[in-house]
């Protein structure tokens, strides 16, 4: 595989939706086809053709293509490890028609260890110059906390060398696997190392085996929102702006929070540089408004757990808890769609499972 890029470019033909997008390649896939296996200028005549058309279902979109055999071309897309992005690129390969000689496949599969060579920036990363261990943390048992070292790494190549690195696991581990099963890396040297070096080659095992052994662990695990308690926390910031937080401190003290690991926060900027940072009443309604619409559609039932909100300085955060990050990806892109004429909105998705990112909430710290 090669030719990666982002996909930027100017609307041309509408695509609203999958079908439209799949009806334009349709049209277009024989000259496709052809540019491919003859290597003809695929920047040009693919790759700048099919950037315009993926941006208008959304931004985000990044690919490769090559030749999977003799007589089949292979078009991958990637989320390049942005995790709101996964479920749309899922969808649209869901939805792609039957082509002869043609393969699509979201996100970038798993690669056998032997097939996993890379040379980058003058450098070469494969499994006879990579190793890892585990890094075990009393007070957070199920966080899978991974150092890698590569024989090469000096101070001076640190980045070249960490790029080369999360390039080559996303393509040995599979790129779902990799967002899915490794919650903090860090790339060292040999000198920085404080275990034993494993080889790279046993790593998908180790996180196979990880990952089991946490499924088991919080299969059927839910929270009992009866047991909600929410209080509201004041502050005044340096500026003079007002800050306050609605949060659900007793969820906060919850003992399985592992189980839903991944944080969705939605954050919606407005005019509040004559209310000491707060929003105006028409503001503030609307935004009610959208927050109860967030909350029918992300449910506990279904895994998602609201922890609260905080409001200052002209900006409403939203915070959820989630036990995967797909349907929360739709609904934040949704209502950003349906709300642009009212508020800036912006979202993210990040994996954080002992939601360490809300210490600052909890009572007495």
């Amino acid at each position: 595989m090669s030719f990666f890029k982002k996909i930027f470019g100017k609307k041309d033909t509408p695509i609203k939706s999958y079908r439209d997008f799949w009806n334009w390649f349709q049209d277009n896939e024989k000259a496709f086809f052809n540019v491919v296996k003859n290597h003809n200028a695929v920047e040009k005549n693919f790759f700048d053709k099919l950037s315009p058309k993926l941006s208008e279902l959304n931004d985000g979109y990044f690919y490769l293509t090559g030749m999977y055999d003799d007589n089949t071309v292979e078009l991958v897309l990637t989320a390049d490890g942005n995790t709101k992005n996964i479920v749309f690129i899922e969808e649209l390969i869901e939805q792609a028609p039957e082509i002869s000689g043609w393969k699509f496949t979201a996100l970038k599969p798993a690669l056998d260890i032997k097939n996993v060579s890379i040379n980058m920036a003058g450098y070469k990363f494969d499994s006879d110059n990579l190793f890892f261990y585990s890094n075990d943390h009393v007070d957070y048992p199920d966080e899978i906390d991974i150092s890698i070292i590569h024989n090469d790494l000096t101070e001076e190549n640190r980045k070249q060398i960490g790029n080369g690195t999360y390039i080559f696991l996303d393509n040995y581990l599979g790129e779902l696997d990799f967002v899915n099963n490794i919650d903090n890396l860090k790339i060292i040297s040999r000198h920085e190392a404080e275990k034993d070096l494993v080889p790279i080659s046993k790593l998908k095992d180790f996180l196979t085996w990880r990952q089991k052994e946490f499924i088991e662990k919080y299969e059927g695990i839910r929270y009992d929102i009866q047991d909600d308690e929410h209080s509201i926390l004041e502050a005044e910031l340096e500026s003079g702006n007002k800050l306050i937080a609605v949060v659900n401190t007793q969820l906060l003290n919850w003992d399985s929070k592992a189980s839903h690991p991944w944080i969705a926060v939605i954050t919606f900027k407005y005019d509040g540089n004559n209310n000491n940072g707060m929003p105006n009443n028409n503001d503030y309604q609307s935004l009610n408004e959208i927050e109860e619409d967030i909350l029918q559609q992300l449910s506990d039932k279904h895994g998602y757990l609201y922890i609260g909100r905080q409001t200052a300085n002209n900006e409403r955060d939203i915070y959820f808890a989630c036990k995967d990050f797909r349907k929360p990806s739709k609904v934040f892109f949704k209502i950003q769609k349906d709300n642009d004429n009212k508020f800036e909105i912006e979202y993210d998705i990040y994996k954080d499972k002992y939601w360490q990112s809300f210490e600052r909430f909890r009572p007495n710290n």
